[in-house]
């Protein structure tokens, strides 16, 4: 991976896989090394540490917990589900992107190109045959562009932040669990049980989720009937769906193929949390790798 600052870079040599030098590094599977502090000097995902993003990170949880209802994911699956609102290329998405800081990321405050590339070009080092999922990487985000004024520019409690279903009980294990009682599914019986209006083992594809970049960059890349295979659909629709793949809850309604899928995202989790950090991508370098894949896997313009 190529890096214009002078940090250590994002992985080691396959050989050195099993230990790193370095002892304020971790090393996961496929030799992938990683710092123990995010950009701010705190653990991953910390969000009670105090910090300079503490505060602003809660507030969106509060409104997100209040606010992501069955009612409201309804309405906006349905609106956003036409696929009306532009034509563009994925690499343009990419573009769009520029200007957006996460405001639920505790750890991290750059603009959000930086993000897809370093977990793109993190992937792509430690799984060199895989190009579906550094592909992945690189899009797994781009819904985040519901953000921008073209398309409604929706509040970031309606686009980013740790996802969940809608239409059961909400899990303990949600961050800041607490601001959910202010939702007015939390004390409604139809939906404030174990199952609500789901079954055991329906599947996740038959579960509502809160509404936001993950479900919409679905949405975009299965009506663009992308040739991408079933696990980076899975990856691109739940990686924010940390309750399930960090806590182990809701899985009651996953399937097999769910089962299956869930070993991928795991995988693919790794690097889209701990690649994250003040190492810059050179962007011109990779770009002609990435665009080979954009046009393998997706048509030249898409409907967003």
């Amino acid at each position: 991976m190529t890096v214009i600052v002078d940090q250590p870079q994002l992985g080691v040599d396959v050989e050195d896989k099993s230990t790193s030098t370095d002892s304020n590094e971790l090393v996961l599977d496929g030799g992938f090394a990683v710092p123990e502090t995010n950009s701010f000097g705190h653990t991953f995902r910390d969000y009670d540490v105090e910090s300079e993003r503490k505060k602003v990170v809660e507030e969106f949880y509060r409104m997100n917990h209040i606010h992501q209802s069955f009612e409201l994911v309804s309405k906006m699956r349905e609106e956003y589900g036409k696929l009306n609102r532009v034509e563009m290329s994925i690499w343009e998405c990419c573009e769009l992107l520029n200007s957006f800081v996460d405001e639920s990321d505790p750890d991290i405050d750059e603009p959000q190109i930086e993000h897809l590339l370093q977990t793109a070009e993190a992937i792509r080092r430690d799984y060199p045959d895989e190009d579906w999922l550094h592909l992945t990487g690189l899009i797994h985000d781009l819904g985040k562009v519901l953000l921008h004024p073209s398309f409604g520019a929706l509040p970031q409690w309606a686009v980013v932040g740790d996802t969940f279903p809608v239409g059961c009980a909400f899990d303990e294990s949600n961050v800041h669990f607490k601001y959910f009682k202010e939702n007015p599914d939390y004390s409604n019986p139809a939906y404030n049980t174990k199952f609500g209006v789901y079954s055991e083992g329906c599947g996740l594809d038959k579960v509502l989720m809160s509404w936001g970049h993950d479900d919409y960059m679905y949405l975009v890349s299965k009506e663009n009937k992308t040739t991408l295979p079933s696990a980076a659909l899975f990856i691109i629709r739940y990686h924010s769906f940390y309750p399930l793949h960090r806590s182990g809850a809701y899985k009651h309604l996953m399937n097999e193929e769910d089962v299956e899928n869930l070993k991928w995202l795991h995988i693919f989790n790794k690097y889209d949390l701990y690649s994250k950090s003040k190492v810059r991508i050179d962007v011109e370098k990779v770009k002609p790798y990435y665009m080979s894949l954009i046009e393998k896997y997706f048509p030249a313009k898409l409907r967003w």
